[in-house]
């Protein structure tokens, strides 16, 4: 699938829930969280019908996120669905970690690829501070059931002025003894996150090199995506920088979304798309929604504007988007 800017849109995010069991203070204000989470969002036969569809027109890798989308019922059941869809390579979740451990196993035989836990501190109290919950032992312990079991392991960390700059050597020593990537990735301007300053990953960078003198540029991979690898030479794992801020890499992109209410959307800075769930139960054809979901991604805008005033702004929450 091509768009009209010759990008080859292979990926597909899918948001399965609205809900979560942590309240992140830059995913969603707290005093705004809205009543109507999950209500009508897609069953698990509307996804694999719209997946499907997206497969033929050249998606070969999807990940699963939320909100939390190990809370949704039988979460398994539909990553062996996708993982069955001809055309489909790799399937990933995007998930807090919490109860990852006592479902990774299950998910695995399902057709799991890998996970990206986000994790922004490694200090206990600080934590709770974040996300509202004593969870971080249950995190931690995902971590390790995940590298156990072979899968694909990234950390995803937001950085904050006045908030976890403090962690990002504890961060990067993760990757001594333990083979996952830290991924380093600037806090995009959406939904409660307004609120606060996040640290450049230039900046991150300039920390690393000055306690750390071994470093080594690693080649960018196919598969890597958008982020940009450092090593710490004999470490196991690799430090990764995801900068949509700082250095727009949109001339890449090669995603779309889905929200969980059904909603396809374009970039993750605009409020376009299109609304499949109604088209879907509308009894659209296979056909006709293949040309539907082909004509809005040719479709796709050329960059994000984050630091601009313009028109079409996206002003949902994170949990509402899909992280």
């Amino acid at each position: 699938m091509i768009d009209k800017f010759g990008r080859k849109i292979d990926y597909l995010r899918i948001s399965v829930t609205e809900n979560c069991n942590l309240k992140c203070i830059y995913c969603i204000d707290e005093n705004s969280i809205l009543n109507s989470c999950n209500n009508d969002i897609l069953t698990d036969d509307e996804i694999v019908k719209i997946a499907t569809e997206c497969a033929r027109l050249g998606i070969k890798k999807i990940r699963i996120t939320g909100g939390e989308p190990l809370v949704r019922k039988n979460i398994e059941s539909l990553i062996y669905k996708l993982k069955c869809i001809n055309g489909i390579e790799e399937i990933y979740i995007t998930t807090n970690g919490v109860l990852l451990h006592t479902k990774i196993e299950d998910l695995k035989k399902n057709g799991l690829t890998g996970v990206n836990i986000s994790l922004d501190s490694l200090n206990k109290e600080r934590f709770k501070n974040l996300t509202k919950f004593d969870k971080l032992q249950d995190v931690l312990l995902s971590i390790d059931k995940a590298l156990e079991l072979g899968l694909k392991v990234k950390i995803n960390t937001v950085i904050v002025d006045d908030i976890n700059k403090d962690e990002i050597i504890d961060f990067v020593n993760l990757t001594k003894d333990k083979n996952l990537d830290i991924r380093f990735i600037e806090l995009m301007p959406i939904g409660a996150a307004k609120n606060y300053k996040g640290t450049s990953n230039e900046e991150i960078n300039q920390i690393i090199n000055k306690n750390f003198k071994n470093i080594k540029v690693e080649n960018k991979s196919k598969r890597s995506g958008p982020a940009k690898y450092i090593r710490v030479d004999n470490y196991k794992g690799k430090i990764g920088f995801i900068s949509p801020i700082s250095s727009c890499f949109c001339e890449d992109c090669n995603r779309i979304r889905l929200t969980s209410t059904g909603f396809l959307k374009k970039c993750l800075h605009y409020n376009y798309g299109v609304d499949l769930k109604k088209h879907i139960r509308s009894n659209i054809s296979d056909k006709d929604l293949n040309e539907l979901i082909y004509s809005n991604i040719y479709d796709k805008p050329q960059e994000h504007l984050f630091m601009e005033d313009c028109d079409n702004k996206e002003n949902k929450y994170m949990n509402q988007i899909g992280g």
